[in-house]
């Protein structure tokens, strides 16, 4: 068996050479989807998960822009569309210094997986520019989405290509998005998700991640008997995942400890509740200073600097900021100090070594295709309300969502389960391998 994922992974790295995200991600599928596959006769020698690293399309151009110096800017955008068996492709758009085709790769083949596990028909892509909307005004901000629309627009639509928002991408940009495609296509549709509610939005979107990953944690829990209440919870990250992550925690009675940003992380033995919360809200979305300033009004919290929350002592840890953020010797501090569960709410942030120490001392590990498929759930149902000229409640949404995230946690219960526990990787991987492979099967070689 090891000798097949090898020659497997071999043949995929000599096409995908420099791109590390990449193979780390299909590395980690391949090691548990492979074993299933050759014990099923109707996958083996079909080349499925072959195809399925193979994007279906890649596109990459030049966006040229003038900032508010007059001074010509260049940055190049990507849109990935990876698999569009089971539907259109959706995957949200990421604007960052750090962008490049192994990232987004990497990001369009997990979203693949977990769009599958959404059960709702949708494909699996990704994309984005290395622009930084950091620092920017809102006119250079405006002026670059609209040269990059000018160009991803003939690349997309409402039965094509749906994207989405991602780091960098918020309410702001998604609304220059569409106001450019709108304007080049003479035509208002659901094309883009993570829209305004007056246009054609989604209640709970913003939220729609964070709720989703304290969901999945909470099922997880009580498949054990237990449950997140009273539960002492470590929060990386202090963006939109990790803020409502936090809400959805209080909610349910647990105890946050800790936030993070580049700069370090707090840690408030009190706990961070809903006024705390909201004054961090206020210093991220609004002032959009460091996190450090929330020690200032609330002096009992320490501030530690250029470091992450892994060494606080707690039940549950929940990595919202970005991949590879916690790493092994990390992992070995959460199991030293008794954690029990540990859900991803970043896409990746756990590196294999760490997954690896997580699931060899059986603590309940949720990767992120499963438990942060919230944000994509609720993109998929803003797509359904485009579809209909429709909008539902904030409590059907919310219903709908929390259903999902349950849907997902039995189908890696079902895929993942072995006499003595239950292991999330190998069940999310298969349950999304199998709708997608089932998908390309009945439509032949294409």
């Amino acid at each position: 068996m090891d000798k097949i994922i090898k020659q497997f992974l071999s043949q995929v790295s000599q096409k995908n050479q420099n791109e590390p995200e990449f193979m780390q991600a299909v590395t980690e599928v391949a090691e548990t989807v492979i074993p299933y596959i050759v014990t099923q006769d109707i996958y083996y020698g079909q080349n499925i998960l072959l195809r399925m690293v193979e994007p279906e399309r890649v596109v990459s151009f030049r966006v040229a822009w003038i900032d508010d110096k007059e001074e010509i800017q260049v940055n190049r955008g990507y849109r990935i569309e990876m698999n569009s068996a089971i539907g259109p492709y959706k995957g949200g758009l990421r604007f960052h210094p750090s962008v490049n085709l192994s990232i987004l790769k990497f990001l369009a083949f997990e979203q693949v997986f977990k769009n599958a596990l959404t059960t709702l028909p949708m494909g699996g892509g990704k994309g984005g520019s290395d622009f930084d909307p950091k620092g920017k005004s809102d006119t250079e901000v405006m002026r670059f989405c609209q040269s990059f629309m000018t160009e991803l627009f003939r690349h997309i639509g409402p039965n094509k290509d749906i994207p989405a928002g991602d780091i960098g991408v918020g309410g702001r940009e998604i609304g220059y998005l569409f106001g450019q495609y709108k304007r080049l296509k003479n035509e208002f549709s659901g094309v883009l998700t993570g829209k305004g509610i007056s246009w054609g939005g989604s209640l709970i979107r913003p939220e729609a991640t964070g709720y989703g990953v304290v969901y999945f944690i909470d099922e997880m829990l009580k498949h054990k008997g237990e449950g997140l209440k009273d539960k002492k919870v470590t929060i990386s990250g202090s963006g939109n995942v990790a803020q409502y992550a936090t809400e959805k925690c209080i909610d349910m009675g647990a105890k946050v400890l800790t936030l993070s940003d580049s700069s370090g992380f707090i840690y408030d033995k009190d706990g961070i509740d809903s006024e705390k919360l909201k004054y961090i809200m206020e210093l991220k979305n609004n002032e959009r200073v460091r996190i450090s300033e929330y020690t200032k009004k609330y002096s009992s919290a320490e501030f530690h600097s250029k470091k992450s929350p892994w060494n606080i002592k707690c039940d549950v840890a929940i990595p919202c900021a970005t991949q590879n953020e916690l790493n092994k010797h990390d992992a070995k501090s959460l199991v030293d100090n008794g954690c029990t569960s540990v859900g991803e709410g970043a896409n990746m942030p756990c590196t294999p070594e760490a997954i690896e120490l997580f699931l060899k001392n059986k603590v309940l590990f949720a990767p992120g295709k499963a438990s942060n498929a919230g944000g994509v759930a609720v993109s998929g149902l803003e797509m359904a309300q485009n579809s209909l000229r429709y909008t539902w409640t904030r409590d059907v949404v919310d219903g709908k969502l929390k259903e999902i995230m349950s849907d997902i946690h039995s189908s890696c219960v079902n895929y993942g389960s072995s006499k003595d526990d239950i292991n999330y990787v190998k069940g999310a991987n298969i349950a999304g391998f199998v709708k997608v492979a089932d998908a390309m099967l009945a439509q032949g070689v294409v």
